[in-house]
């Protein structure tokens, strides 16, 4: 017998199957999906038997496998066929397809050890007739004590094995077991009472429950507030009652705490946690938790669409078009298109749900691609918020640079009145660069094209890009003055100037601030309980937060997102705006949002003001159109990378000149240019953008590109399908 085995080496150009002999010894238990141990050149290391086979057809001497890694196989035949797919979609390795589905614990990985945690038992090894005449005959008050509260209980758990206990087990009263457990627990605050659904809510409900049994997409496009994760809870249940499971999508670790709470008070311990907040560990227990079946539903971010379930019922991806669901380095998968893969493997439905539901999402339930279902109102009577505009070109001339004078006083009154705010800013830091007044000198990264910001906490000048860390400059690097002056705005500094202003509780959420585990949940359970006025943080508190006390939402800088060079940067900034808009008022209270721009007229932000998506959609389809992006238009981005200036030049070149002579007429190919980052981290990178239709040509072309580079040590190309940027 022989086996076909992938195995994981870091080298771009191997990723095909090796055959090894199967010894006799692993003849009887040797699985498809396992992890075996083999011999790869003098290494020895991991992968997965793909397939078995009696024929040996190489006529080279071949190796035997080592060791089989794993009694059940690791990667089931839908997994497989799912890797298979992503790979041939994605044009990354099988292997990189496949480790990208499974905890550290299971990659194939020589030498990983993750370990399972046991915790220790007692319970009674004699009938109790038995355990009384003991504790009779007992002099010992310890032994008598244990003793009763296992007469009362099937088991206790111990930390320590003291000389009473010892006793007990020598004396066969007691028996000692070590048990698995599991490390992560999650305990909800209270109870949840299911809530009765609205007329919108229930036609909802009843139409994905109409189709469980077969794979459909649905578009569920609902106003913030309208209490779609309320129905998400519902479908689920019926799901579950029929015996089947689900997976709820979130895109952003910050959302976990509040989504898990709710599902964890309606759902008890029948809910699994999968996301990399969470460490190896930990994740390696929920991931055996979830293959044991002990739980029914899986909630998570991205990865978490891989959730080793059986018999599926429903997936769902809640705030649909987050680009988080697509990942940005090999495997570039998408969540959405891998969940739709795996519901026409379990014949079950898919409800993507936004409020501000991706552009190419919409074009295709105006297509019938997906079915749309619409929540129009608010749950519970609730409106939306008002939306002011303020125009920042004015307030700057009266001397507020910061903040508006509306911004202020509506932070006043509300603060008066103990409810509280909401402000977001999407940069980090304390300001944006440090520029010498005398020259004009900006602090920029030595290995990127970027420059410094400054962290007033660390006194540090960082890179977000390469992670380069300097401390403050006092002097001008050029021309030696001290007249340096930090401009722009970040979190940090609207925190100091927040505290100036107000005497307020202020607590900020950003990356700085979130690096710790366990401070997304902590910093939203402390502002939840109020133990906190205002929260400042970037785009991590826009989405799906619920805190009924926030009446009054501020965007300090809403121009930000619109200045990126990306087609989408207006798509982004009013899916921002509605999505931050939409945390203010979702209680009792009636919502403010104090909107702060540069841009006023911008139809991204008058559309946000209005709570209007449907204009938004039209206008930004024909700009679409015009300029041919998606959805009308495929989108390719082929990043070319390398140390050397003058040759990734040249080469990228080359590929702007392969793909235009081998790509059909009707494909545009764009560039090379150089990217919107030019350097970082000493590395140049240039791309070019394919747009296409239809375009048969274009797969062979690529794949023929891709491994023309791939031994190539001087210069790295990337092909990502329908980027998120370019």
């Amino acid at each position: 017998m022989y086996a076909k085995v992938i195995v994981e080496i870091g080298v771009k150009n191997v990723d095909k199957m090796f055959t090894y002999i199967v010894p006799n010894k692993y003849r009887d238990i040797i699985k498809v999906g396992a992890r075996v141990k083999v011999e790869f050149g003098r290494r020895l290391v991991e992968g997965f038997v793909l397939e078995l086979t009696s024929d040996k057809r190489e006529t080279i001497d071949l190796k035997e496998i080592i060791e089989v890694v794993d009694i059940d196989p690791i990667l089931t035949s839908e997994m497989l066929e799912l890797g298979r797919i992503i790979s041939e979609r994605t044009l990354c390795s099988r292997i990189s397809a496949y480790q990208v589905m499974l905890p550290k614990a299971l990659k194939a990985s020589y030498n990983t050890n993750i370990n399972i945690k046991m915790g220790k038992y007692i319970s009674l090894a004699k009938d109790k007739e038995e355990v009384n005449d003991y504790i009779n005959k007992c002099r010992y008050p310890k032994q008598i004590d244990i003793l009763n509260k296992l007469l009362n209980s099937n088991e206790i758990k111990i930390t320590k094995l003291d000389s009473a206990v010892n006793t007990l087990i020598k004396n066969k009263i007691i028996k000692l077991e070590e048990k698995e457990e599991y490390r992560y627990s999650y305990q909800p605050n209270k109870i949840d009472n299911k809530v009765i659904l609205n007329k919108e809510q229930s036609m909802v409900v009843n139409r994905v429950i109409g189709c469980l049994g077969n794979s459909k997409t649905f578009l569920l496009y609902g106003v913030t507030g309208a209490g779609k994760t309320e129905v998400y809870m519902h479908i689920i249940e019926d799901v579950i009652k029929r015996g089947k499971s689900a997976i709820m999508l979130v895109p952003e670790i910050s959302l976990t705490p509040q989504i898990v709470d709710r599902f964890v008070r309606r759902f008890g311990n029948n809910v699994a946690i999968l996301h990399s907040g969470l460490s190896d560990t930990e994740r390696y227990d929920e991931y055996r938790k979830i293959r044991r079946e002990e739980v029914k539903i899986v909630i998570g971010a991205r990865s978490a669409i891989f959730a080793p379930l059986n018999n599926i019922g429903v997936i769902i991806i809640d705030e649909e078009h987050s680009s988080t669901y697509k990942q940005d380095n090999h495997p570039r998968y998408n969540a959405k298109e891998v969940a739709i893969l795996r519901s026409k493997y379990h014949k079950c439905p898919v409800v993507l749900g936004s409020a501000t539901p991706s552009v190419e999402a919409f074009a295709k339930a105006g297509n019938k691609v997906y079915e749309l279902l619409t929540l129009t109102k608010r749950a519970g009577d609730g409106v939306l918020p008002k939306v002011h505009i303020i125009d920042m070109k004015k307030e700057v001339k009266q001397g507020n640079f910061i903040l508006s004078k509306i911004l202020k006083d509506k932070i006043k009154e509300k603060l008066s009145k103990n409810e509280q705010i909401i402000l977001l800013l999407n940069r980090r830091g304390y300001s944006s660069m440090i520029t010498c007044n005398n020259c004009g000198e900006v602090s920029k990264c030595p290995n990127c094209d970027i420059s410094l910001t400054y962290h007033k906490t660390s006194n540090m000048l960082r890179c977000h890009y390469c992670g380069y860390a300097t401390k403050k400059i006092e002097r001008c690097p050029k021309c030696g003055s001290n007249d340096l002056k930090d401009y722009g705005l970040g979190t940090q500094k609207l925190e100091e100037e927040l505290k100036k202003e107000f005497d307020a509780r202020i607590v900020r959420m950003d990356m700085d601030t979130t690096s710790k585990k366990g401070a997304h949940q902590r910093i939203i359970e402390d502002f939840g309980n109020h133990k906190y006025d205002i929260l400042v943080g970037t785009q991590m508190i826009a989405k799906g937060l619920d805190f009924p006390l926030v009446t009054l939402v501020g965007v300090i800088n809403a121009d930000a997102s619109l200045n990126v060079p990306d087609f989408r940067s207006s798509e982004r900034t009013f899916q921002l705006l509605c999505q931050v808009s939409g945390r203010a008022g979702r209680g009792d209270l009636l919502g403010e949002v104090i909107i702060q721009t540069y841009n006023n007229n911008h139809y991204s932000i008058v559309y946000a003001k209005n709570h209007d998506y449907l204009s938004f959609y039209k206008e930004e389809m024909k700009i679409r159109k015009q300029l041919k992006y998606s959805p009308y238009y495929y989108i390719i981005l082929v990043s070319i990378t390398s140390r050397d200036y003058e040759y990734g030049f040249s080469e990228s070149n080359k590929i702007g000149e392969y793909l235009r002579s081998n790509l059909d007429k009707s494909t545009i190919v764009l560039g090379p240019t150089m990217a919107n980052l030019f350097r970082i981290n000493n590395i140049y990178h240039f791309q070019c953008i394919i747009k296409y239709r239809f375009d048969n040509l274009l797969k062979d072309t690529l794949i023929n590109l891709d491994n023309h580079y791939k031994v190539n040590n001087k210069v790295n190309i990337e092909i990502d399908i329908d980027p998120n940027r370019l």
